[in-house]
């Protein structure tokens, strides 16, 4: 059992009187609490940029750009690129905006609805980084089977679409996993916080 936990049992069990000044101590460490959990979503989000875009410095990208040329699709893989980043630093933008707003925030009602909010932004930075890399694989499938169609018989075709195919699943797989543990330990504990919000505001 936590500090929150602790804070709840003692306000519900003590008389009518003092219910208002504990009420706002649960409240200050369930605000403490989600402005930690958010600000630790954004050191995450940070981290994950750094350490992917340092990937670069191992992966030769300019033979990778040579492949991609080869297959007809250099410009759509640079500027998917550009867009991406663009994306990927307005989630990051939101992630500190979030906690900056929380760490603020004087109303039960308003830090629950900043919660859902937290939460709903990271759910849609997951789905658009799954998304991004689902586009990506399956655009490089269509222009490599394209380019190479008449090496490949009926069957070959085949067996490659439902390799690359279970190929891609699985390492989407990973990815969602990776993020589940991540970001779902996260806001599961964000969504604990505003269970809590939620019972200290109906009894007030």
């Amino acid at each position: 059992m936590d500090l929150l936990d602790n804070y709840k049992k003692a306000w519900e069990n003590q008389p009518e009187d003092t219910n208002k000044v504990s009420s706002i101590e649960i409240y200050k460490l369930a605000q403490s609490r989600s402005s930690s959990i958010v600000k630790w979503i954004f050191i995450i989000g940070i981290l994950e940029f750094v350490i992917l875009n340092s990937l670069y410095f191992i992966v030769d990208m300019d033979e990778a750009m040579i492949e991609y040329r080869k297959l007809g699709i250099e410009s759509f893989v640079f500027y998917s690129q550009i867009a991406a980043y663009i994306i990927l630093f307005y989630f990051l933008w939101m992630f500190y905006q979030n906690y900056k707003r929380i760490s603020a925030i004087e109303s039960t009602k308003t830090l629950m609805k900043k919660i859902l909010k937290t939460r709903k932004t990271v759910r849609n930075y997951v789905l658009f980084n799954l998304g991004y890399i689902t586009l990506l694989m399956i655009v490089t499938t269509i222009a490599k089977v394209t380019t190479n169609l008449n090496d490949y018989s009926n069957k070959q075709l085949l067996i490659l679409i439902i390799v690359t195919t279970i190929a891609t699943l699985l390492f989407l797989g990973v990815v969602w996993l990776f993020y589940q543990l991540i970001y779902g330990i996260l806001l599961r504990k964000l969504n604990r916080n505003y269970k809590e919000l939620a019972k200290l505001d109906s009894t007030n």
